[in-house]
């Protein structure tokens, strides 16, 4: 029986990914260059040090020029907090939040980003409060591909891992939840829906076009 949903935030709950990627390939260009959609992917959904990439590492790399990096990053961090300051919740996620009340699940946030960053953004559109725990790097270790966010959730949530539902949008989360054993919905967006995500157990492509009846529906029916 399933009693909790986990969310992913970054690319699940609000796109914070393309803006971030449109703000560098903006920078990328003033120096006539290009960021690589494939090398930029490789940090969806953990951190830039699980990853290996840094796009003004890379940048330097490209140009072989002496960049001030805290010019550069502090332009490409207003810019991306400008774009995302003006996102919307994805679709479908309000909508199943509160299916997911009106049935009496818990609910929680896994996030490979800092709690900072994670509430900030949920206050400001309105879902901070619908969570029962809110789980970020700031509370373990390892982040995604690593399990250890999901098994916080779990603990915190009081639930086993056949009793969740895990909603990501990346490679990396996916790769999490599996570990973590828990049954997961792959929800791509703009970005992620060029990495393969078939090692979760379902995938669509929006949260608006499926009801959490339909996806309990199918878990119930031998899908899982």
């Amino acid at each position: 029986m399933i009693r909790a949903l986990i969310f992913d935030f970054d690319g699940l709950i609000l796109d914070t990914e393309k803006p971030d990627y449109d703000i560098w390939c903006d920078i990328y260009r003033e120096y006539g260059c290009e960021l690589p959609l494939d090398r930029y992917l490789n940090i969806i959904g953990t951190s830039l040090e699980q990853a290996g990439f840094v796009p003004f590492e890379h940048l330097v790399e490209l140009t072989g020029l002496d960049l001030d990096r805290a010019e550069v990053e502090g332009r490409a961090h207003a810019g991306r907090l400008a774009l995302i300051d003006a996102q919307p919740v994805l679709p479908g996620v309000e909508a199943h939040i509160q299916e997911a009340r009106a049935r009496g699940l818990k609910l929680a946030v896994a996030s490979s980003s800092p709690l900072a960053w994670v509430e900030r953004h949920l206050r400001r559109v309105g879902l901070f409060d619908c969570f029962d725990a809110i789980i970020t790097s700031d509370d373990v270790e390892r982040v995604k591909p690593a399990p250890d966010l999901f098994e916080a959730a779990l603990a915190a949530l009081g639930v086993a891992p056949e009793e969740a539902i895990v909603y990501e949008d990346s490679a990396h989360g996916i790769e999490a939840a599996r570990a973590a054993g828990i049954y997961a919905v792959a929800v791509p967006n703009f970005l992620t829906r060029h990495v393969d995500l078939s090692r979760a157990n379902v995938q669509i492509s929006s949260l608006a076009d499926v009801t959490l009846g339909d996806l309990l529906s199918g878990i119930t029916n031998g899908k899982r």
